[in-house]
């Protein structure tokens, strides 16, 4: 499938890596690819065939596993605020103009769109415009939990911050995660804090202070932390991804506090845009193996407030 924009030469090597897809000749199918983008094209394979698109005018790497490694060395800045990015162009925009707006000025910014979406252009641009802002595409789109640890292992700074774009700072809501992560107890702090209930059923908001497990709408946590224990690499979804990722990081011997801090929640998209069924089954996956792994902890429980 090719769209009349498409040159005709550039239509007949789509064609030709189409055939060669079929013959399961992957090694020419590779190499039309890589001519096809020589030529100033995408092309992209789906359900009814593949479209053709002129190539963006940034870098997409091929997936994940092609970001780079920089776990190996040492700090370079105090803070890096990651935003994982699977369309919304108006959420994004919102989002980090608040940030650019609030955030202390050496806080830096790291965008990774996770796939093609139609944000791609808007990512493009608030990085063009920032010296703070570094961007990040990749072809092909990963779960929450392989792209969130990518972003940390992508990361030079003491501190990750997981921000969602859901989240809008109102005020300098950065320096007191910070400050909460200079207890040297402390591994992450973040906005919203949650503990168990109901027989290990359910979660429920916590107060500030120490809590059992942090949601990463706006999650800060050394960066040499996430490294030792990272994300659960199961995780396709958010949803309770990152209580069970507070679990095992509790479950090493970390402390996790909340702190009231000036920001708000616009509406969730991960949740309420999402497709249901596709939502509710990974949630549901997640916490079932939340639950094989922690239920009965209790020496992970805090006492009741």
């Amino acid at each position: 499938m090719t769209p009349d924009a498409a040159p005709a030469e550039v239509q007949a090597l789509a064609e030709a890596r189409a055939e060669a897809r079929t013959a399961r000749d992957f090694a020419e199918s590779d190499r039309l690819r890589d001519r096809i983008a020589e030529a100033g094209w995408v092309v992209r394979d789906g359900p009814d065939g593949y479209v053709l698109t002129a190539r963006p005018p940034y870098d997409v790497l091929a997936s994940i596993d092609a970001l780079p490694d920089r776990s190996g060395e040492p700090d370079s800045h105090r803070c890096t605020v990651s935003l994982l990015v699977d369309g919304w162009p108006e959420d994004l925009r919102t989002c980090v103009t608040a940030l650019l707006a609030h955030a202390p000025d050496d806080v830096r910014l790291l965008l990774l769109e996770n796939g093609p979406t139609d944000a791609g252009s808007v990512v493009h641009e608030l990085a063009a415009g920032s010296d703070r802002v570094d961007e990040l595409h990749v072809e092909r789109p990963a779960g929450w939990g392989p792209a969130r640890q990518a972003l940390v292992r992508a990361d030079t700074a003491a501190v990750h911050v997981q921000l969602d774009l859901s989240t809008v700072l109102e005020g300098d809501a950065l320096t007191p995660l910070l400050a909460a992560l200079e207890d040297p107890t402390v591994a992450a702090a973040g906005w919203r804090g949650v503990r168990v209930t109901d027989g290990w059923r359910e979660f429920e908001d916590a107060p500030a202070g120490e809590v059992e497990a942090l949601l990463g709408y706006l999650l800060a946590v050394r960066r040499s932390v996430a490294l030792e224990v990272p994300l659960p690499a199961k995780a396709r979804f958010y949803r309770n991804a990152d209580m069970e990722w507070s679990f095992l990081l509790r479950d090493a011997g970390h402390r996790l506090v909340a702190v009231d801090v000036p920001a708000r929640q616009d509406r969730h998209r991960g949740y309420h845009d999402s497709d249901p069924a596709f939502r509710d089954k990974e949630s549901r996956k997640t916490y079932d193996r939340f639950l094989q792994r922690f239920r009965g902890r209790e020496d992970l429980r805090l006492p009741a407030s």
